[in-house]
């Protein structure tokens, strides 16, 4: 019994290695693979892998084979995906062997080796990196950009925004989302990706060349959801490229997902689609009247209706604005079954009220008359009262400001206001 548990144990310890320090071939392990190769300045190849994978075996002497070619020349690296959990995760590792190629210059972007599983075709792949590599500095760039791209990027990713030179894609990060994207007068594409992800880095080129064919109508912004965490979480991004739309003046639950095709043509169509939307929101009709009531409402589900103040107490400056706020928000609910009115109304105004045209029953907003605290009121369940809105005809309001009427001035010198009477 104790010659079959030591035996019991060392056919364990024997399946669960594959390599030896004497194959040249690096453990790898969720602690060391930071410092030893996302800090290094050399080439890397790197296995995933899991002990019971028969390809994973079969693989052994051919990765030993690459191991020995590229003694010197390359670093050979592995790491069994079954016991180091973090960095297998980080890389969205779901088959085995996984084999990627981090190289000299940019750790983050990480090459899947998709060729075949022999000393040979990975010898090759690393032979194209160190091609792409020199050629790099050769022509004075790093990682594919230039020493003066790199700092103006580096520089535009700290301010949080690179806009490029005609319409470029937006850096995001959790401290820029909010102010940049959430309500904004713009419309919005964004792409949550991650450093490592293939698809991701496919996706780079096309995403720039619809940034660029969209400039001046929909703004192109990218996060990476591995360092800005806190944005991600909020929008729960658990795959990578995932791409948002955000229309003007859109809250965090007001997003669309973007589920098409991934060229910039397939971009680009989206993207205008949405700006058609976005440039022809539903019209705002201003003075009310049966008529205009039943073609604004007609067939809606909630008509919102708007008295406004006093001319008298709020001037074209001042019923601009809030009619602006209108107009705003008309486009953001653009696809609820909305219709939209305001009628001129005396003071104590603005009232914000929605009807509903097919009960013939309505609630008034209770709450500050401004952008969120509309939005609130419209997204909320409205609870309508059994009260009926009577309709009169107003003429719309002609844009101008008023002046109060002159008084007729009464003349008070015979009047004595020392005379008191007698009571």
């Amino acid at each position: 019994m104790r010659w079959h548990w030591i035996f019991s144990l060392f056919l364990i310890i024997s399946v669960s290695a594959f390599y030896t320090p004497s194959d040249g071939i690096v453990e790898l392990t969720d602690a060391n693979f930071d410092s030893k190769v996302m800090k290094s300045d050399g080439i890397w190849v790197v296995e995933f892998y899991a002990p019971y994978c028969g390809h994973c075996k079969s693989l052994v002497p051919e990765y030993k084979k690459a191991a020995k070619l590229l003694k010197g020349i390359a670093s050979v690296g592995s790491i069994d995906g079954t016991t180091q959990q973090t960095i297998p995760s980080k890389y969205a590792i779901k088959g085995y062997p996984t084999i990627k190629i981090f190289g000299a210059t940019d750790k983050n972007k990480a090459i899947d080796y998709n060729g075949p599983r022999t000393a040979k075709g990975i010898a090759d792949a690393v032979r194209k990196s160190i091609k792409e590599t020199l050629d790099a500095r050769l022509s004075g760039k790093t990682g594919g950009k230039s020493e003066k791209s790199e700092k103006s990027s580096k520089k535009s990713k700290n301010s949080g925004e690179n806009k490029g030179k005609e319409g470029g894609v937006v850096v995001l990060t959790d401290s820029n989302f909010e102010k940049l994207v959430l309500n904004s007068k713009e419309a919005w594409m964004v792409e949550f990706y991650a450093p490592w992800c293939g698809h991701c880095q496919k996706l780079e080129p096309e995403w720039k060349k619809a940034a660029k064919e969209m400039a001046g109508r929909v703004k192109f912004g990218a996060l990476d959801a591995t360092a800005h965490e806190t944005i991600a979480r909020k929008f729960q991004i658990q795959g990578f490229p995932t791409i948002k739309f955000f229309p003007p003046g859109s809250t965090s639950s007001d997003f669309e997902d973007y589920q098409g095709g991934r060229t910039s043509s397939d971009l680009i169509r989206y993207s205008e689609s949405k700006y058609e939307d976005v440039a022809s929101p539903p019209e705002v009709v201003e003075g009310v009247s049966k008529k205009s009531i039943d073609e604004t409402c007609r067939n809606r589900q909630l008509c919102i209706f708007t008295f406004l103040p006093s001319i008298f107490d709020c001037q074209s400056e001042c019923r601009r604005a809030k009619i602006q706020i209108l107009n705003d928000l008309a486009a953001v609910f653009k696809k609820r079954a909305f219709g939209w009115a305001f009628e001129i109304g005396d003071s104590g105004y603005p009232v914000l009220v929605a009807m509903s045209p097919s009960k013939m029953k309505y609630t008034t907003q209770i709450g500050q008359f401004s952008t969120t605290g509309i939005k609130e009121f419209l997204n909320s369940p409205a609870h309508l009262s059994n009260n009926s809105l009577k309709i009169v005809d107003t003429e719309p309001w002609d844009g101008k400001d008023k002046e109060l009427p002159k008084m007729e001035e009464i003349d008070l010198s015979d009047v004595d206001l020392d005379e008191k009477d007698e009571l």
